[in-house]
């Protein structure tokens, strides 16, 4: 299955897995979607690396994590990866990070 586990980042083939309006109002359709819920760092890390390695530009990535400190260090490594964080939103038990690639 490999270091990452493949089955943790869910892509469409023929277009996005959802939409989302974030606090600004403004509504993104989301191309995958990271499932990190119950890892711990640096996993969430790196699995949002990955999937930003994969993303085309101007892709929207969301990123799910119940892991305080991967939700504080998810979004200071994006300008290193060429992305750019656009809201953290955080829901009952996780918080869902939102990432557009640059």
């Amino acid at each position: 299955m490999g270091l990452f586990g493949s089955s943790k980042i869910k892509e469409a083939a023929s277009g996005p897995v959802g939409e989302v309006t974030l606090g600004d109002g403004q509504t993104y359709m989301v191309a995958s979607r990271v499932d990190c819920l119950g890892d711990s760092c640096p996993r969430p890390q790196l699995m949002t690396k990955k999937a930003l390695g994969s993303a085309a530009a101007n892709d929207v990535i969301e990123v799910k994590v119940d892991n305080p400190s991967s939700m504080e260090a998810i979004p200071p490594m994006l300008p290193g990866l060429s992305a750019t964080h656009l809201e953290t939103v955080k829901g009952d038990r996780c918080w869902d990070i939102y990432i557009r690639k640059d």
